[in-house]
Protein backbone atom coordinates (compact mmCIF):
# COMPACT_ATOMS: atom_id res chain seq x y z
CA UNK A 1 0.00 0.00 0.00
CA UNK A 2 1.28 3.55 -0.97
CA UNK A 3 1.69 6.10 1.82
CA UNK A 4 1.77 10.23 1.84
CA UNK A 5 5.44 11.17 3.20
CA UNK A 6 5.98 14.73 4.56
CA UNK A 7 9.52 15.87 4.55
CA UNK A 8 10.87 18.88 6.18
CA UNK A 9 14.37 20.05 7.83
CA UNK A 10 14.83 20.81 11.35
CA UNK A 11 17.30 21.75 13.86
CA UNK A 12 17.86 19.39 17.24
CA UNK A 13 16.07 21.73 19.61
CA UNK A 14 12.97 21.94 17.24
CA UNK A 15 12.87 18.59 16.41
CA UNK A 16 10.50 17.48 19.63
CA UNK A 17 7.96 20.25 19.04
CA UNK A 18 8.00 19.35 15.46
CA UNK A 19 7.05 15.36 15.63
CA UNK A 20 4.81 16.19 18.49
CA UNK A 21 2.94 17.74 15.92
CA UNK A 22 3.12 15.22 13.67
CA UNK A 23 2.06 12.72 16.33
CA UNK A 24 -0.95 15.10 16.85
CA UNK A 25 -2.20 14.94 13.16
CA UNK A 26 -2.14 11.58 12.86
CA UNK A 27 0.68 10.74 11.20
CA UNK A 28 1.80 6.64 11.04
CA UNK A 29 5.24 6.79 11.51
CA UNK A 30 7.94 9.40 12.32
CA UNK A 31 11.78 9.00 11.47
CA UNK A 32 14.64 10.96 11.49
CA UNK A 33 18.23 11.27 9.37
CA UNK A 34 21.26 13.10 9.43
CA UNK A 35 20.84 16.18 7.12
CA UNK A 36 24.45 16.49 6.31
CA UNK A 37 24.43 12.90 5.46
CA UNK A 38 24.61 13.93 1.90
CA UNK A 39 27.50 16.68 2.17
CA UNK A 40 30.20 14.12 3.81
CA UNK A 41 29.62 15.54 7.06
CA UNK A 42 27.15 12.71 8.43
CA UNK A 43 27.59 12.35 12.67
CA UNK A 44 27.05 8.75 14.31
CA UNK A 45 24.57 8.52 16.96
CA UNK A 46 25.78 6.27 19.41
CA UNK A 47 23.72 4.39 22.20
CA UNK A 48 21.94 6.82 24.41
CA UNK A 49 22.36 6.78 28.11
CA UNK A 50 19.28 6.27 30.31
CA UNK A 51 16.53 8.86 29.29
CA UNK A 52 18.76 10.59 26.47
CA UNK A 53 17.58 10.59 22.87
CA UNK A 54 20.79 12.24 21.19
CA UNK A 55 20.32 13.67 17.70
CA UNK A 56 22.07 15.13 14.64
CA UNK A 57 22.50 19.17 15.14
CA UNK A 58 20.09 19.19 11.44
CA UNK A 59 17.29 17.07 10.18
CA UNK A 60 15.63 15.29 8.24
CA UNK A 61 12.01 14.45 9.52
CA UNK A 62 9.67 12.24 7.49
CA UNK A 63 6.15 11.39 8.52
CA UNK A 64 4.20 8.76 6.74
CA UNK A 65 0.43 9.69 6.12
CA UNK A 66 -2.13 7.36 4.59
CA UNK A 67 -2.09 7.51 1.07
CA UNK A 68 -5.31 9.06 0.26
CA UNK A 69 -4.50 11.75 2.90
CA UNK A 70 -4.94 15.60 1.82
CA UNK A 71 -1.91 17.28 1.98
CA UNK A 72 -3.17 20.92 2.49
CA UNK A 73 -5.74 20.09 5.03
CA UNK A 74 -2.29 17.98 6.85
CA UNK A 75 -0.39 21.06 6.60
CA UNK A 76 -3.26 23.85 7.92
CA UNK A 77 -3.03 21.07 10.99
CA UNK A 78 0.49 21.07 11.78
CA UNK A 79 0.19 25.53 11.02
CA UNK A 80 -2.78 25.00 14.06
CA UNK A 81 -1.20 22.88 16.65
CA UNK A 82 1.81 24.91 16.14
CA UNK A 83 2.48 28.49 14.90
CA UNK A 84 5.61 28.98 16.09
CA UNK A 85 7.47 26.14 13.52
CA UNK A 86 8.26 27.14 10.19
CA UNK A 87 5.96 25.06 7.98
CA UNK A 88 6.74 26.93 4.86
CA UNK A 89 9.50 24.23 3.29
CA UNK A 90 7.09 20.97 4.06
CA UNK A 91 7.60 18.93 1.09
CA UNK A 92 4.73 15.75 0.04
CA UNK A 93 5.24 12.71 -1.82
CA UNK A 94 3.82 9.55 -2.93
CA UNK A 95 6.21 6.33 -1.77
CA UNK A 96 5.18 2.47 -2.32
CA UNK A 97 5.59 0.40 1.20
CA UNK A 98 8.18 -1.56 1.79
CA UNK A 99 9.30 -3.83 4.31
CA UNK A 100 12.84 -1.46 5.08
CA UNK A 101 14.41 -3.92 7.50
CA UNK A 102 13.82 -6.79 5.39
CA UNK A 103 15.23 -5.34 2.59
CA UNK A 104 18.45 -4.23 4.01
CA UNK A 105 19.17 -7.51 5.85
CA UNK A 106 18.51 -9.12 1.66
CA UNK A 107 21.81 -7.34 1.77
CA UNK A 108 23.66 -8.20 5.05
CA UNK A 109 26.77 -10.72 4.23
CA UNK A 110 27.80 -13.45 6.93
CA UNK A 111 30.71 -11.92 8.63
CA UNK A 112 33.95 -13.70 10.47
CA UNK A 113 35.74 -12.44 13.36
CA UNK A 114 38.71 -14.07 14.63
CA UNK A 115 39.61 -16.98 13.71
CA UNK A 116 36.24 -18.78 14.21
CA UNK A 117 33.35 -16.73 15.14
CA UNK A 118 30.91 -16.08 12.46
CA UNK A 119 27.99 -13.80 12.70
CA UNK A 120 25.67 -15.01 9.41
CA UNK A 121 22.34 -13.66 8.83
CA UNK A 122 19.17 -16.50 9.91
CA UNK A 123 18.34 -16.84 6.28
CA UNK A 124 21.59 -16.64 4.56
CA UNK A 125 23.34 -20.33 3.60
CA UNK A 126 26.06 -20.81 5.81
CA UNK A 127 29.67 -19.75 4.17
CA UNK A 128 32.83 -21.47 3.28
CA UNK A 129 34.59 -21.74 6.52
CA UNK A 130 31.42 -21.43 8.68
CA UNK A 131 30.66 -24.83 8.55
CA UNK A 132 33.64 -26.22 10.24
CA UNK A 133 33.37 -28.48 12.58
CA UNK A 134 35.18 -25.78 15.63
CA UNK A 135 33.05 -22.93 14.02
CA UNK A 136 30.99 -20.60 16.25
CA UNK A 137 27.99 -19.82 14.21
CA UNK A 138 25.49 -17.34 15.50
CA UNK A 139 22.44 -16.40 13.45
CA UNK A 140 20.93 -13.05 13.62
CA UNK A 141 18.19 -11.10 12.52
CA UNK A 142 19.72 -7.77 11.56
CA UNK A 143 16.11 -6.99 11.49
CA UNK A 144 15.83 -6.87 15.17
CA UNK A 145 18.65 -3.99 15.68
CA UNK A 146 21.00 -3.50 18.25
CA UNK A 147 23.86 -4.56 16.98
CA UNK A 148 24.68 -7.46 13.94
CA UNK A 149 28.49 -7.11 14.08
CA UNK A 150 28.87 -4.22 11.18
CA UNK A 151 30.32 -1.54 13.51
CA UNK A 152 33.89 -1.96 14.41
CA UNK A 153 32.83 -1.67 18.60
CA UNK A 154 31.11 -5.08 18.18
CA UNK A 155 33.88 -6.36 15.98
CA UNK A 156 36.45 -5.32 18.54
CA UNK A 157 34.43 -7.21 21.06
CA UNK A 158 33.68 -10.51 19.02
CA UNK A 159 37.26 -10.50 17.94
CA UNK A 160 38.37 -10.28 21.45
CA UNK A 161 36.08 -13.43 22.22
CA UNK A 162 37.52 -15.43 19.78
CA UNK A 163 40.71 -15.10 21.13
CA UNK A 164 40.04 -15.66 24.61
CA UNK A 165 38.14 -18.95 23.86
CA UNK A 166 41.33 -19.86 21.53
CA UNK A 167 43.19 -19.46 24.78
CA UNK A 168 40.36 -21.86 26.61
CA UNK A 169 39.13 -19.27 29.01
CA UNK A 170 35.43 -19.23 28.00
CA UNK A 171 35.17 -22.49 28.10
CA UNK A 172 32.68 -23.80 30.88
CA UNK A 173 32.88 -20.19 32.00
CA UNK A 174 30.02 -17.65 33.08
CA UNK A 175 30.03 -14.32 30.61
CA UNK A 176 28.17 -10.51 31.46
CA UNK A 177 27.21 -9.07 28.42
CA UNK A 178 27.02 -5.89 30.02
CA UNK A 179 24.71 -3.37 27.47
CA UNK A 180 23.66 -6.37 25.30
CA UNK A 181 21.57 -4.50 22.61
CA UNK A 182 20.49 -7.80 20.32
CA UNK A 183 22.65 -10.37 22.40
CA UNK A 184 25.36 -10.56 20.06
CA UNK A 185 28.39 -11.02 22.08
CA UNK A 186 26.76 -13.59 24.47
CA UNK A 187 25.29 -15.25 22.07
CA UNK A 188 29.13 -15.17 20.79
CA UNK A 189 30.56 -16.57 24.16
CA UNK A 190 28.09 -19.79 24.34
CA UNK A 191 28.50 -20.58 20.95
CA UNK A 192 32.69 -20.29 22.04
CA UNK A 193 32.41 -22.45 24.98
CA UNK A 194 31.16 -20.49 27.56
CA UNK A 195 28.42 -22.44 29.99
CA UNK A 196 26.03 -19.65 30.78
CA UNK A 197 25.49 -15.66 29.85
CA UNK A 198 24.04 -13.06 31.02
CA UNK A 199 22.76 -10.15 29.43
CA UNK A 200 21.76 -6.51 30.60
CA UNK A 201 20.36 -3.51 28.86
CA UNK A 202 18.05 -0.73 29.68
CA UNK A 203 16.37 -1.29 26.79
CA UNK A 204 13.36 -3.50 27.15
CA UNK A 205 13.36 -3.44 23.35
CA UNK A 206 17.30 -4.78 23.84
CA UNK A 207 15.77 -7.38 26.25
CA UNK A 208 13.24 -8.87 23.93
CA UNK A 209 15.35 -8.74 20.72
CA UNK A 210 18.17 -11.01 22.73
CA UNK A 211 15.84 -13.62 24.13
CA UNK A 212 14.32 -13.51 20.62
CA UNK A 213 18.15 -14.33 18.94
CA UNK A 214 18.87 -16.81 21.53
CA UNK A 215 15.62 -18.74 20.58
CA UNK A 216 16.83 -18.42 17.25
CA UNK A 217 20.35 -19.86 18.48
CA UNK A 218 19.64 -22.91 20.19
CA UNK A 219 20.61 -21.15 23.65
CA UNK A 220 18.18 -20.08 25.22
CA UNK A 221 17.89 -22.30 28.56
CA UNK A 222 22.08 -20.89 28.87
CA UNK A 223 21.32 -16.98 28.57
CA UNK A 224 19.35 -14.74 30.92
CA UNK A 225 18.53 -10.98 30.37
CA UNK A 226 17.89 -8.49 32.50
CA UNK A 227 17.25 -5.01 33.20
CA UNK A 228 19.47 -2.82 34.99
CA UNK A 229 17.15 -2.77 38.11
CA UNK A 230 17.02 -6.92 37.74
CA UNK A 231 20.35 -7.48 37.45
CA UNK A 232 21.37 -10.21 40.03
CA UNK A 233 24.47 -9.68 42.49
CA UNK A 234 27.33 -11.92 40.69
CA UNK A 235 30.83 -11.66 39.52
CA UNK A 236 32.38 -13.48 36.21
CA UNK A 237 35.61 -14.78 35.29
CA UNK A 238 34.41 -12.65 31.81
CA UNK A 239 32.53 -9.26 31.15
CA UNK A 240 32.27 -7.62 28.11
CA UNK A 241 30.69 -3.68 28.24
CA UNK A 242 29.80 -2.05 25.10
CA UNK A 243 28.85 1.06 25.52
CA UNK A 244 30.09 5.00 25.61
CA UNK A 245 33.01 5.60 26.96
CA UNK A 246 31.36 8.24 29.38
CA UNK A 247 29.02 5.64 30.70
CA UNK A 248 31.96 3.10 31.07
CA UNK A 249 33.42 5.57 33.26
CA UNK A 250 30.81 6.42 35.45
CA UNK A 251 30.16 2.82 35.54
CA UNK A 252 33.93 1.91 36.44
CA UNK A 253 32.64 0.57 39.93
CA UNK A 254 29.83 -1.40 39.11
CA UNK A 255 32.00 -3.35 36.22
CA UNK A 256 34.57 -3.68 38.40
CA UNK A 257 32.41 -5.38 40.83
CA UNK A 258 30.88 -7.25 38.42
CA UNK A 259 34.59 -9.16 37.53
CA UNK A 260 35.63 -11.77 39.62
CA UNK A 261 39.61 -11.90 41.24
CA UNK A 262 41.69 -12.62 37.95
CA UNK A 263 38.52 -12.67 35.33
CA UNK A 264 39.20 -10.67 32.13
CA UNK A 265 37.65 -7.50 31.23
CA UNK A 266 36.38 -5.90 27.42
CA UNK A 267 35.43 -2.29 27.06
CA UNK A 268 34.24 -0.60 23.82
CA UNK A 269 32.55 1.97 22.43
CA UNK A 270 35.54 4.26 22.66
CA UNK A 271 36.63 6.44 20.59
CA UNK A 272 40.12 7.00 19.77
CA UNK A 273 41.40 9.72 22.14
CA UNK A 274 38.59 9.00 25.06
CA UNK A 275 40.59 5.58 25.68
CA UNK A 276 43.43 7.02 28.73
CA UNK A 277 40.76 8.69 30.31
CA UNK A 278 39.24 5.21 30.36
CA UNK A 279 42.55 3.57 31.19
CA UNK A 280 43.05 6.02 34.05
CA UNK A 281 39.68 4.82 35.60
CA UNK A 282 40.40 0.88 34.95
CA UNK A 283 43.71 1.32 36.50
CA UNK A 284 42.96 0.75 40.02
CA UNK A 285 41.03 -2.16 39.55
CA UNK A 286 43.20 -4.38 36.88
CA UNK A 287 46.23 -5.25 35.82
CA UNK A 288 47.73 -5.49 31.64
CA UNK A 289 45.44 -2.75 30.85
CA UNK A 290 45.77 -2.45 27.19
CA UNK A 291 44.02 -0.49 24.24
CA UNK A 292 43.46 -1.61 20.88
CA UNK A 293 42.20 -0.13 17.90
CA UNK A 294 39.93 -0.39 15.02
CA UNK A 295 39.31 2.40 12.46
CA UNK A 296 38.08 5.31 15.16
CA UNK A 297 37.21 3.17 17.42
CA UNK A 298 39.27 1.71 21.13
CA UNK A 299 38.89 -1.64 22.51
CA UNK A 300 40.43 -1.32 26.57
CA UNK A 301 41.02 -5.04 27.81
CA UNK A 302 42.51 -6.00 31.62
CA UNK A 303 42.96 -8.60 34.11
CA UNK A 304 40.96 -7.90 37.28
CA UNK A 305 43.48 -7.21 40.39
CA UNK A 306 43.33 -10.10 42.87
Amino acid sequence: MPFLELTLRCSEAEQPRYEAALDDVGSLAVTMLDADADTGNEHAILEPGVGETPLWQSIVLSALFPHDADALVILAALESFDPGLEWTQVRFRQVEDQDWERAWMDQYEPLQFGRRTWIVPWNHELPAGADAADAAVVRLDPGLAFGSGTHPTTSLCLQWLDALADEGALADRSVLDFGCGSGILALAALKLGAAHAVGVDNDPQAVIATHDNAERNDVAERIEVHLPQDEPAATYPVVVANILASALVALADTLAARVAPGGRIALSGILAGQEDEVLARYAADFERLRADRLEDWMRVTGVRRR
